[in-house]
C-alpha cells in the first residue's frame, strides 16, 4: 500500500516554563492511502490536538509532519492553507454549517472559497454528494431546517466536496443517535471503499470504532497501539 501520511516524534507542548504541558510526547504514526482508521483514547490522551496538527491546523513543537510527500513542519501559513483546502476534509461533532445557508451550499462553500466563486461544476459535485447521502430532497433546504442526522450528512459531503485525499473526522456521530450515528458511518464506510478516500475518525464509541479496518489508539501523548 502505498504511504498517505508520516509523522515521526511528535510534540506539541503548551505554554513555557512551569505552565508548559506537554501534550503529545512523541507520536509515530504512518496511515497509508485507503485506510478506515478509528482513533481512540481517553479525553486529555492528545487525540483531538493531533488531528488539529494533521489536518494542518496547527504546527507541532517538534518532530516531523508528511503528507504527500510534503515536509508540513517546513511549510509556511500560505502553503499550509493551500494544502490543506485541496487536500484534506473536516467533519466535527458540532457539524459547523452555516444556518442560513441551503445544503448545497455549504457544501460547495469549500469550492467557492477556493475558485473565488460558485461554478457550475461545483454546483454538480455538490449535489451529486447530497443525493449519495440521501438527501436529493433536501438540497434547497436551509440547514437549519434539517435534523440532526441530515445536518452531519451535508457535513460529510461538505468535507468531500474538494475529492480530499484525507478527511479528518472528530467525534462526528457524538451527538447523533444510534441509528442516525450508524447511518453516517454506512456512508462513510461507502466512499472508503468505492472512492478510495482516507478516513481518520476520533471516537469514544466503540461500536463506531468496530466499523473501522484499523484501531489507532492514544494514550498519555503517544500512539499505543
Amino acid at each position: 500500500m502505498t504511504v498517505l501520511l508520516e509523522v515521526a516524534a511528535l510534540v506539541k507542548t503548551f505554554g513555557t516554563g512551569e505552565t508548559a504541558t506537554r501534550v503529545l510526547r512523541g507520536v509515530d504514526l504512518v496511515m497509508n492511502r485507503g485506510e478506515l482508521a478509528a482513533l481512540l483514547g481517553p479525553s486529555g490522551s492528545g487525540k483531538s490536538t493531533l488531528l488539529t496538527i494533521l489536518g494542518t491546523l496547527m504546527q507541532p513543537t517538534s518532530g516531523r509532519h508528511r503528507m504527500l510527500g510534503v515536509d508540513l513542519t517546513q511549510a509556511n501559513d500560505r502553503a499550509l492553507t493551500e494544502f490543506r483546502n485541496r487536500h484534506i476534509g473536516f467533519v466535527f461533532q458540532f457539524h459547523n454549517l452555516l444556518p442560513d445557508f441551503t445544503a448545497l451550499e455549504n457544501v460547495i462553500f469549500p469550492t467557492a472559497v477556493r475558485e473565488g466563486r460558485e461554478t457550475a461544476t461545483a454546483r454538480r459535485r455538490g449535489q451529486e454528494l447530497l443525493v449519495r447521502m440521501g438527501l436529493g430532497d433536501r438540497i434547497h433546504f436551509a440547514t437549519a431546517n434539517l435534523s440532526g442526522g441530515q445536518k452531519q450528512r451535508v457535513a460529510v459531503a461538505r468535507a468531500l466536496m474538494n475529492r480530499p485525499e484525507l478527511v479528518l473526522a472528530d467525534e462526528p456521530t457524538g451527538n447523533l443517535d444510534r441509528a442516525s450515528a450508524l447511518q453516517v458511518m454506512a456512508l462513510i464506510g461507502a466512499i472508503n471503499r468505492e472512492e478510495g478516500t482516507t478516513f481518520l475518525i476520533s471516537t469514544h464509541d466503540d461500536k463506531i470504532a468496530a466499523v473501522c479496518q484499523r484501531q489507532i489508539v492514544v494514550g498519555d501523548g503517544v500512539v499505543t497501539g
